[in-house]
């Protein structure tokens, strides 16, 4: 059996002749017989109850006349649904976030834009470090994850900055460089105590800042390394030290931390960045980052605007 024969059945229960059936299937009538005859075979029923006018269906018929119009139903909706998900419109989709690419306003918008938009795509979040996030993008554990500064770039992802927003420092609010009403220049970091977000050794906004520290001969400490931004600034709200972090992140612990500037000739940018595997061309990924980069290029217009 199979969907053909289902509609050949359909076909001559809805017109209540072969012949006339036929006709309306663009074939034989003796084709069209066979089939209905092949079918009831392998049914072991009787589908049709012959007499002069045409055919009139059995009991047996009329049950699997439900039957028929149900698989075929069922059948056309698959199809639907796959050509969805096919196009982009539907489907299971996983982002990850690192709690300070959250914090921008861009990121939650966008998965709001998402959910209004393409209610056939099921979005699960998920936060976690950059390094993690972009391994489970690789290992298709994820399919999209916004980080920061890429921190690696393994084969087959792609790592694309959408905006760009300055660094600040955010210092406890009884620390000295807290009361200055300028930037802070680099120098103004000299013995400072810093907390930083990272995996040891490996790139990112904080080692870009070593890395600036260094050239300029300016010598810190590290009084902590850890994995998300939003356990940094609660070690700077508790006083353990001081740290950089994007500009959006200005609202955490506003009692406990204060935000400055770095100084103009300090070139220090947090960008926000979009992973996802170059391999997914197709699918709730592709309209996911479609819609990414059309609401980043809009806010981008914004921001040069106001500029």
């Amino acid at each position: 059996m199979d969907l053909r024969q289902l509609r050949y059945f359909l076909a001559v229960a809805e017109a209540g002749h072969i012949t006339r059936a036929a006709e309306q299937l663009g074939m034989q009538q003796p084709p069209l017989s066979q089939q209905i005859k092949a079918l009831e075979t392998e049914l072991g029923c009787v589908l049709f109850q012959r007499h002069p006018k045409g055919v009139r269906l059995t009991d047996a018929g009329t049950m699997f006349q439900a039957e028929a119009q149900r698989l075929l139903a069922d059948f056309a909706a698959m199809q639907e649904r796959m050509a969805a998900l096919a196009e982009g419109k539907r489907g299971l989709l996983a982002v990850g976030f690192t709690s300070s690419a959250a914090a921008h306003a861009f990121t939650p918008e966008t998965l709001r834009a998402c959910r209004s938009r393409y209610p056939g795509i099921q979005l699960v979040v998920s936060e976690n470090n950059a390094a993690d996030i972009t391994e489970a993008v690789a290992a298709s554990r994820l399919h999209c994850g916004f980080l920061r500064v890429p921190v690696s770039r393994p084969h087959g992802v792609v790592l694309e900055t959408l905006l760009q927003e300055p660094a600040v420092v955010a210092l406890p609010r009884d620390h000295a460089l807290a009361r200055t009403r300028g930037g802070v220049a680099l120098a103004d970091l000299q013995g400072q105590a810093l907390i930083l977000v990272r995996r040891p050794g490996a790139p990112g906004l904080y080692a870009n800042l070593l890395a600036l520290c260094a050239q300029q001969q300016v010598q810190v400490s590290v009084a902590a390394e850890v994995d998300r931004m939003m356990t940094n600034l609660n070690l700077v709200a508790a006083g353990v030290g001081i740290s950089v972090v994007p500009a959006s992140m200005r609202g955490a612990h506003p009692h406990a931390i204060v935000y400055r500037p770095l100084a103009p000739e300090v070139v220090l940018d947090a960008p926000l960045t979009l992973a996802w595997r170059q391999a997914d061309s197709t699918g709730p990924t592709a309209t996911f980052v479609a819609l990414v980069r059309k609401l980043a290029a809009a806010q981008g217009r914004r921001q040069a605007a106001c500029a």
